[in-house]
């Protein structure tokens, strides 16, 4: 990539304030609370409110868009050494499950899918504890 400095590049994530699996709502509501509170005009003349305000509208533009996003997820900066352990789960748990060969995606439809499974697993136990034999017809 021509003049692009890897060291200068910043997490769009924590530049928005979300979690790395924020929703497209989530990262709506966080722009526009950062871009009201850092917007050149209410900080006439300041280059550092600025340059700020146009990361902020960056982190935006590439989060907010999904193919932009993936893109983003897949290649964009992993400053390891700079995350706590559930940020970093967080952050790279599509792709962790994904390289397992699990191939598991972590869309809120899925995890309630596991949750209606196991509630099914409890009811169908018998009083000793062992499965109930079902009709499956």
């Amino acid at each position: 990539m021509e003049g692009v400095d890897n060291s200068i590049q910043k997490d769009y994530y924590k530049v928005l304030e979300v979690d790395y699996d924020a929703t497209e709502e989530n990262i709506r509501l966080n722009y526009l609370r950062l871009a009201l509170k850092w917007h050149p005009d209410k900080h006439k003349g300041d280059s550092a409110v600025t340059a700020k305000f146009q990361e902020i509208n960056e982190a935006y533009k590439v989060l907010i868009d999904p193919d932009k996003r993936i893109d983003y997820d897949l290649t964009g900066i992993y400053e390891i050494d700079k995350y706590t352990l559930r940020e970093y789960l967080a952050r790279f748990k599509g792709l962790i499950l994904t390289c397992n060969g699990l191939g598991i995606s972590h869309s809120p439809t899925r995890l309630n899918l596991s949750e209606t499974i196991a509630k099914k697993g409890e009811t169908e136990l018998g009083s000793s504890g062992d499965r109930a034999v079902d009709d499956y017809d």
